[in-house]
């Protein structure tokens, strides 16, 4: 069929409360263990030649509780690293920087393990998977990929040319699942934030 399944990662803590979540591993709550589950349904009898999940722990748990197997860890898949703004909400953030806004304003340097990234970075890095996906699509065969909100939209954004901070048009809830593939030979989006 030719198509790539996005699957964002279900709620946790931080992404109920609003905060910043990157390279902090926090785990599914309850919900969205609920929530990971019910992605089964929505993918059930479809075959995939490529499946791609991020590294952390709550893409991991969402994509096993959706019955998705055979994945191989893309560490291109992670969240964008928030760097100093690791663990805070869009409020908090514009209570010092009036207006601020991720996608055009970028995020500030953090500790060692939040060193940040530009927008920039992270549309090399969704670029990187969007290499290895075509290739499948073009052998006739479906993809998979689980990962998280913020990098999920930067993706449709590369997908369909656009540049990555155009990912701001494309509101992801957690685990919802959209559908890219094309039109003709046109990239197109073909569903999306389905639950």
């Amino acid at each position: 069929m030719r198509e790539l399944m996005l699957v964002r990662h279900g709620e946790t803590e931080w992404s109920r409360s609003g905060r910043h979540t990157g390279l902090t591993d926090i785990p599914l709550t309850p919900e969205g263990e609920k929530q990971a589950k019910a992605v089964a349904d929505l993918l059930a009898g479809r075959e995939f030649g490529l499946t791609l999940v991020s590294p952390l722990g709550r893409a991991r748990r969402t994509a096993e509780l959706a019955g998705i197997t055979g994945a191989s860890l893309e560490p291109d898949l992670v969240e964008w690293d928030y760097g100093g703004y690791e663990g805070i909400t869009t409020d908090e953030i514009r209570e010092r920087v009036p207006g601020w806004v991720v996608w055009r304003d970028g995020v500030v340097p953090g500790d060692a393990a939040h060193p940040g990234e530009s927008i920039a970075d992270v549309g090399r890095r969704v670029d990187r998977v969007l290499e290895k996906v075509r290739p499948v699509l073009a052998r006739g065969e479906d993809a998979v990929l689980v990962a998280h909100g913020h990098l999920l939209r930067v993706l449709t954004a590369r997908w369909l040319g656009l540049p990555p901070e155009d990912g701001r048009l494309f509101r992801l809830e957690t685990a919802r699942l959209s559908t890219l593939g094309y039109e003709r030979e046109q990239p197109a989006m073909l569903g999306w934030n389905v639950s």
